[in-house]
């Protein structure tokens, strides 16, 4: 069984969603728009959204201190 381990560095798409499950542990929801490296025939990059998740002690950091267009990684 391998891991793989993924860095990206993007933009915030949306304000970051906290909640809270019933045992009471904090979860934050966002997207972040990562630019690709390669360009097309115009000259533009294609951007990928991607969808994710942090629970505990980062969900609420994220929320407290990212909002839509923060850059993040």
């Amino acid at each position: 069984m391998s891991i793989n381990r993924v860095v990206l560095t993007g933009r915030l798409t949306r304000d970051v969603e906290l909640k809270a499950t019933s045992t009471g542990n904090n979860v934050a929801s966002f997207s972040v728009a990562v630019d690709g490296f390669t360009r097309d025939q115009n000259g533009n990059t294609q951007t990928s959204f991607i969808n994710c998740v942090a629970w505990n002690t980062q969900a609420k950091f994220v929320s407290t201190y990212c909002k839509k267009g923060s850059l993040v990684a």
